[in-house]
């Protein structure tokens, strides 16, 4: 493990300590900046994921999705849309995907709320564009934030074709309504986005919306899965089902799917 990652794990087991917590969840989440693994961790040489439109639109199910995600990684809820936070959110289908809309496209669909986030790229721009490697991609795909690292330049933010990531404008403390103990809050002027539930993988959790979804909405409203292993759920689901992906011909490869 590098310095930096061996810092990230110093702050975060002090951060995590003075809150009274067992070791393992401070591990946990030190280790989620790391290819390094916990007993009954979840690994993968590609995570993926895939999301079903069309299970996913109602607003149960989206707000489910957001509150647990929220709710599990201290995002604050701040209305002012230019200081907002999210780590996921929803737009409409249009909007999502600009490039896959056309005069004959079903109305029903472009105006269809879509789950969006970070698309954890095999070719983040953000990664190749922040210059202290506070943004970076692990082996297995998942694009991190280490937030102890990150001066808040934004430049992370402007290559972003998704709009994926948040800068704390303010302290977000104060905007938290209950801080959830299992995960270190931000402070003011760091940018932060999805990881994609990184800290539950190290512990043989499935991400958080991931859960949320196939409770309230059933089965494979979501598929999670390593996109390395030919026989996972994910790979079948791409092979089965009709995908789309975010703005393709950017050329970043998301590894976010959605069933249209």
């Amino acid at each position: 493990m590098d310095e930096s990652r061996r810092n990230f794990l110093k702050c975060s087991t002090v951060g995590v300590a003075g809150l009274g917590l067992a070791v393992p969840v401070a591990t946990a989440i030190g280790k989620a900046l790391t290819t390094e693994t916990l007993p009954g961790h979840l690994s993968a040489k590609r995570w993926a994921l895939v999301v079903d439109i069309a299970k996913c639109q109602s607003p149960d199910v989206q707000h489910a999705c957001v509150e647990a995600c929220h709710q599990i990684h201290n995002v604050p809820n701040i209305e002012d849309k230019h200081h907002e936070v999210k780590w996921i959110w929803k737009q409409t289908y249009t909007e999502a995907f600009p490039d896959q809309v056309h005069e004959y496209t079903e109305d029903r669909l472009k105006d269809a709320p879509v789950l969006v986030l970070c698309n954890h790229c095999e070719r983040p721009p953000c990664v190749r564009v922040c210059p202290t490697q506070a943004t970076f991609k692990r082996a297995d795909g998942i694009v991190m934030m280490d937030m102890h690292r990150c001066i808040g330049c934004r430049y992370c933010i402007a290559a972003c074709p998704y709009g994926a990531r948040s800068f704390n404008w303010k302290d977000p403390v104060p905007h938290i309504k209950n801080v959830h103990a299992n995960f270190p809050t931000r402070c003011k002027g760091v940018v932060e986005k999805c990881n994609l539930c990184a800290e539950r993988l190290a512990q043989g959790l499935a991400p958080a919306c991931v859960e949320a979804a196939n409770r309230v909405a059933g089965p494979d409203a979501m598929v999670f899965g390593d996109l390395g292993q030919p026989d996972s759920n994910v790979a079948r689901a791409l092979r089965t089902r009709h995908t789309i992906r975010r703005k393709p011909s950017l050329g970043t490869a998301p590894h976010v799917f959605y069933v249209v």
